[in-house]
């Protein structure tokens, strides 16, 4: 069987001349690991949907107008895009990233393969992790004092992907 690297590097361009990988998921589950150790097997550029300021309140759906205005518009015409990263410790923009025309681009983050999207993606990975885990997860990175934030976002999660069918149009499921 083929590894998803030789899989999606044999498949047609699905965003203008690139291969779109969208690495989605909860919260918590692996997903920015994964799609890491996807983009350096590719060797490929990583965009992560964390790096896109989002209020808590917007839920998984509120970054992905950005990433499609700022960098999967260009990619579709054939042209590089970017976008200003936002850093979630100071609360601000910090430094701008570029996201040139490549064979083959990894976006990871909650609501990365939504279906008003799927059009533009060739290859869709979904990552999960038993909610336990992941809760886990998220306070250990982010501090326990979230834990109610987080169970909200659990909630926001749960009711999005249901409406949104993500896991049923994965080309791969891995479970962390």
């Amino acid at each position: 069987m083929n590894s998803p690297a030789a899989r999606i590097s044999s498949l047609p361009p699905s965003c203008g001349p690139v291969r779109l990988v969208a690495v989605d998921g909860p919260a918590g589950s692996g997903k920015t690991t994964f799609a890491g150790r996807l983009g350096a097997a590719l060797g490929c550029q990583v965009v992560h949907s964390d790096d896109f300021p989002v209020p808590w309140e917007e839920g998984p759906g509120g970054w992905f107008a950005a990433l499609e205005e700022q960098v999967l518009r260009p990619l579709r015409e054939g042209r590089a895009g970017g976008f200003r990263r936002y850093d979630w410790v100071r609360g601000v923009y910090d430094g701008h990233v570029s996201v040139p025309v490549a064979p083959v681009l990894v976006v990871e983050g909650v609501g990365t393969a939504r279906a008003s999207a799927a059009h533009l993606v060739a290859y869709t990975v979904w990552v999960e992790a038993a909610e336990p885990v992941r809760l886990a997860r998220v306070l250990e990175r982010d501090g326990a004092e979230l834990a109610p934030r987080w169970r909200a976002w659990f909630a926001a999660e749960r009711e999005w992907f249901a409406a949104d069918r993500t896991r049923e149009r994965a080309d791969l499921v891995i479970t962390t």
